[in-house]
């Protein structure tokens, strides 16, 4: 992907145990530039500890100790003890300056149980707060936590939280990051969340999620990141998204239909697109697509037409069209032979290498 280095407010970068540093490239390689020059803020936790002064805020330190209380199970916690500072405890980091937490990364899914306690919204200074890879926390997304007015990340991934994605991660006015996807949550997506002014990465995937994506996602930062795949969402693709310009859109595995041809072109900077598994039917033969292009999934829809020409003019890194209803010879150059045949497989009359000779 293409990088803006110009004036980057540059963050510290999780790595969610650091096992897998593989793991977290990949990730990175989709959420590694936001809106503008602003990269992803999520902290390293790669050690026990973060180096750095003992000192601690009493309150700051009385409120970790509720949330220990709350939902822990030994020995996680068991760097956290009264007689050692909090901003030496396991998953905690402080501002180094005014020794307030700044970050909480709670990670190992078998020693966290219970729900997220309403203590989290009295951390005043917090900015990044993750839950994940415990799937034995349960329960809604406290709205407690408005009153962390200067939270920019929140990352509840990989547990077992339920109800609705809730309208009030609305008044979180500088969060640029988003992600709660692997969860259990349910209903429609908030309309108010393109209410987010810094808003520059979603991801809501892996969810029950229900009913249309909102059209004021449509208004999101130039160059965002809409993750929304693995649901059950359903409708057209709102009109809104022809005028926005993304980086990622994966709508994969929903029951999404109708035309989303709007979503490409040539001016577009989309990268990574994923609508593959769903109901979407539009003709293919006259769709132009932006040389940053380097994902395209479309399988398992209705899509009709022949295989444009433009396609050979791309450095795809993954192609898959296959289970549509395409016609015609696939165009000879570029990458376009490269692919499995089961990238073309299952289509009406598709021809030509990598299948077979056209008669």
């Amino acid at each position: 992907m293409p990088h803006d280095f110009m004036n980057p407010t540059l963050y510290i970068i999780t790595c969610i145990h650091c096992n897998s540093f593989k793991q977290l490239n990949q990730e990175m390689s989709i959420i590694y530039r936001l809106s503008g020059s602003v990269f992803v803020s999520i902290l390293l936790f790669c050690y026990p500890t973060w180096t750095q002064s003992a000192k601690c805020n009493s309150q700051d330190k009385k409120v970790l100790k509720e949330i220990e209380k709350a939902i822990a199970i030994p020995p996680y916690f068991q760097s956290w003890t009264t007689d050692s500072g909090c901003c030496e405890w396991y998953g905690v980091r402080c501002d180094e300056i005014t020794n307030r937490v700044i970050s909480l990364n709670i990670d190992d899914g078998t020693v966290v149980a219970g729900k997220i306690p309403d203590a989290v919204g009295d951390l005043p200074y917090l900015k990044t707060l993750i839950f994940h890879k415990c799937p034995n926390l349960k329960g809604p997304i406290p709205e407690s936590i408005t009153k962390l007015k200067n939270l920019t990340t929140l990352w509840f991934t990989n547990n077992n939280l339920s109800g609705p994605i809730p309208s009030f991660l609305s008044k979180l006015k500088n969060l640029d990051y988003i992600n709660l996807s692997f969860n259990n949550f349910s209903g429609p997506i908030p309309a108010s969340l393109s209410e987010l002014p810094k808003l520059g990465y979603l991801r809501l995937d892996r969810n029950q999620l229900t009913g249309s994506i909102p059209e004021s996602l449509g208004n999101l930062a130039l160059q965002s990141y809409i993750i929304i795949g693995h649901n059950q969402l359903s409708g057209k693709v709102p009109q809104s998204f022809a005028n926005a310009d993304f980086t990622t859109l994966d709508f994969s595995k929903n029951k999404l239909e109708g035309d989303i041809s709007f979503l490409f072109g040539k001016k577009k900077t989309l990268q990574t697109a994923d609508f593959s598994r769903n109901l979407f039917q539009f003709d293919l033969s006259k769709v132009e697509f932006s040389n940053n292009l380097i994902f395209m999934d479309l399988n398992h829809n209705k899509i009709f037409g022949s295989l444009p020409e433009g396609l050979t003019k791309l450095e795809l890194q993954t192609f898959n069209v296959s289970y549509n209803r395409l016609c015609g010879k696939i165009p000879t150059g570029g990458r376009l032979q490269i692919y499995e045949q089961s990238a073309y497989l299952h289509n009406r009359c598709l021809c030509g290498a990598p299948l077979p000779a056209c008669k």
